[in-house]
């Protein structure tokens, strides 16, 4: 079942485009609370790829990657399958993170609708191979939302 996350962040609906498009800005929100983010190639175009290293920096979560045998950095791919400016945005993400798992494809929509108090993000998460994981990437998601808002509030 797939998973709905909702924010309105005080920015217009193309500045959150520009800091979900770019370089500059996906480094200075996209990463969850206690990681960092930083964007190796761009190619934003349909078909076009996002690569980026998400670093592990804070003591508990450098904590939870060790515990559970895994890297502290970790590059991610992500292949845009719609992009509709300032409105609309969709991914595929590869998951091959995940220890003793097959990797996978896993897709996120992300919807940009103007409001009166800036614009309205709904992110629509397919669900990973288990509940838990699944929850973790919703956890994420929200913080890193959290994240957009305090940059543009």
């Amino acid at each position: 079942m797939t998973e709905k996350i909702e924010r309105i962040v005080a920015a217009t609906p193309e500045k959150v485009w520009e800091l979900w498009t770019t370089a500059t800005g996906i480094e200075q929100w996209w990463a969850p609370e206690g990681f960092r983010t930083d964007v190796d190639a761009l190619d934003l175009t349909e078909g076009g790829e996002l690569v980026y290293t998400m670093t592990a920096v804070g003591p508990e979560q450098i904590a939870f990657m060790e515990q559970y045998g895994m890297p502290l950095s970790t590059v991610s791919r992500k292949h845009f399958t719609e992009l509709d400016a300032p409105s609309r945005i969709a991914y595929d993400s590869t998951i091959d993170f995940v220890p003793d798992h097959e990797p996978y494809e896993h897709h996120t929509e992300v919807a940009l609708e103007r409001v009166d108090s800036g614009t309205r993000v709904i992110m629509t998460i397919d669900p990973l191979h288990d509940e838990v994981w699944t929850q973790r990437l919703v956890e994420g998601r929200t913080n890193e939302l959290e994240n957009l808002s305090r940059l543009v509030g």
